[in-house]
């Protein structure tokens, strides 16, 4: 892997079943324990058959040893943020692949923040059989995720999402991707 690789990501349910798809994400960036990708106006595709084209360009970071993703999205009337709480990330080829466990975390511009899809977490934990190991792990890490967003960590510092953005444009400019 390095910057300027294409890859696909593939997001799957607890019970092994792929849930959505994107045809691509740009590697913008490699750490030790994260990585760093951007897409712009990608087909992400459902395991209900709906398809849709991104409006926007995303700044994604995928960990290695947190449970969450966090996608910035640069619109047009602020920063977004739609944070998933996933698995850490695997590579297999050319796909980034996690598990998503439900609930997310919607930060808007203003800097207010909202958790999402409680009640569907609740009934796959249920359907799926979450163990509690996982139902420890899903909300320990939750809470990590908003402390980040409350201290204006990481991809919360909309500096470095202003970095990837920049780098993104260029690798564009200079036909890398």
């Amino acid at each position: 892997m390095k910057i300027g690789d294409k890859f696909k990501i593939h997001c799957y349910k607890h019970n092994g079943k792929i849930y959505q798809a994107s045809e691509e994400a740009i590697i913008l960036d490699i750490f030790d324990d994260y990585i760093v990708c951007g897409n712009d106006m990608v087909t992400v595709t459902e395991t209900n058959g709906r398809s849709y084209k991104t409006k926007e360009l995303a700044i994604i970071y995928f960990y290695k040893n947190s449970w969450f993703n966090i996608i910035a999205q640069l619109k047009k009337y602020g920063l977004f943020y739609y944070c998933n709480i996933a698995t850490p990330y695997i590579i297999d080829s050319d796909v980034i692949k996690y598990i998503d466990y439900d609930l997310d975390l919607r930060v808007f511009p203003d800097g207010g923040y909202k958790v999402l899809d409680n009640k569907e977490y609740e009934y796959h934990k249920k359907v799926m059989n979450y163990p509690s190991e996982i139902d420890v792990i899903v909300k320990k890490e939750l809470k990590k995720l908003i402390e980040m967003k409350i201290d204006d960590q990481g991809p919360f510092n909309k500096e470095n999402i202003e970095k990837y953005h920049d780098k993104y444009n260029e690798l564009k400019k200079y036909g890398i991707i």
